[in-house]
């Protein structure tokens, strides 16, 4: 079968068909894993997760509980660490604090309220005038970028995935009504089944078979900074920005929201929102170097819920994209969920929420 797009969900999808037996052709018009699967945070969470459907919520629970063995399975099998690094992350000043303790206890999850002082205990470089925080101890974030190389690594060390980068579809081959292929730059490329994994381009590659998919760019800022390892124990989170540490001492700051088609040219306003927003957060990065500044495009969809399954009226073309703000952190539900689907198999949740059907 042919895989139309090798970002995080484009790469796990290939790697657990292929786990399966399946033989897999990947392709991606530049090298694998470089839009927003690597331009994202890597937080294995929602950043509100009380604020999303249930539909969302499903994904994420089993993805955040299935994350750590997926990380340890991909470092054994290629020795690139993908590092899923659990910090825990805090929540400052929200407005609707009452509704994510209810929810956290609706879904049992370890979210509890915590006093600010103890917060300036366990984060001592957080800046002042924040008043109340909520935290969750068992968040996760996972270096993004080393996670996009380990899963190149294992399906490249499989014998049954061909990879074919700088690849670029530009529409599907039919017959008899069935899609059998795709034509890219590089020729026709044929198989039983195509799944689209494009991301923010998926809207786009189906405009060609006169679908309408409600799948959009929206584009994401972010600057990374270079501190001691020890600079920042977790996650904070205030006002929609976030600072995220790695076991290194990079500390990410995120990230802005911008409707502005496929354009991801990098802004100096954003660069000095974020500065500020940094600076709020973490009065010590005013002294830190910004080693890195970039933006990427995300695969926005109506209230976040994923295209996961067979497009109807299509035979041999499915979908598995759309996941907006959450690819990274939904990855390993979304792709367990589709190869069930696809063979037949008893689902890991409930596909119906996520189905094709009914939505394009």
């Amino acid at each position: 079968m042919v895989i139309v797009g090798g970002g995080v969900i484009g790469l796990l999808t290939a790697f657990n068909l292929a786990s399966e037996g399946q033989r897999v052709v990947l392709l991606d018009r530049s090298s694998v894993g470089q839009e927003s699967s690597w331009a994202g945070g890597g937080i294995v969470s929602p950043l509100y997760p009380w604020r999303y459907s249930p539909a969302v919520t499903a994904l994420a629970h089993w993805s955040q509980d299935f994350y750590p063995q997926l990380g340890q399975r991909l470092f054994a099998a290629t020795g690139i660490d993908p590092q899923v690094h659990v910090t825990g992350l805090y929540w400052l000043d929200l407005d609707d604090q009452d509704d994510a303790l209810a929810w956290a206890e609706r879904e049992g999850r370890p979210l509890r309220a915590v006093d600010i002082c103890a917060v300036h205990d366990a984060v001592p470089v957080l800046g002042a005038g924040f008043s109340r925080a909520i935290y969750m101890a068992d968040v996760a974030n996972v270096r993004n970028p080393r996670l996009v190389k380990s899963l190149k690594a294992a399906l490249l060390a499989l014998p049954n995935v061909t990879l074919h980068e700088h690849c670029e579809v530009s529409g599907f081959i039919r017959d008899a009504g069935r899609v059998v292929g795709v034509d890219s730059s590089t020729g026709p490329i044929r198989g039983d089944q195509v799944v689209l994994a494009a991301g923010a381009w998926s809207g786009e590659l189906l405009k060609t078979l006169g679908l309408k998919l409600p799948v959009e760019p929206v584009k994401g800022q972010m600057i990374l900074y270079k501190c001691a390892s020890d600079f920042l124990s977790s996650m904070v989170l205030a006002k929609g920005r976030y600072a995220i540490p790695r076991r290194d001492g990079h500390i990410l700051v995120g990230s802005t929201l911008e409707r502005e088609g496929f354009d991801k040219t990098p802004t100096d306003v954003a660069l000095e929102s974020l500065k500020a927003s940094a600076q709020q957060l973490i009065p010590a990065l005013a002294e830190a170097e910004v080693v890195g500044h970039w933006a990427g495009l995300r695969p926005g969809s109506p209230e976040g819920i994923p295209y996961i399954g067979e497009v109807p009226g299509v035979a041999g073309l499915w979908l598995n994209c759309g996941h907006y703000r959450n690819g990274l952190v939904l990855a390993p539900a979304s792709c367990q969920l589709f190869v069930d689907v696809m063979l037949g198999r008893e689902p890991v949740i409930d596909p119906a929420p996520y189905a094709p059907a009914g939505r394009l």
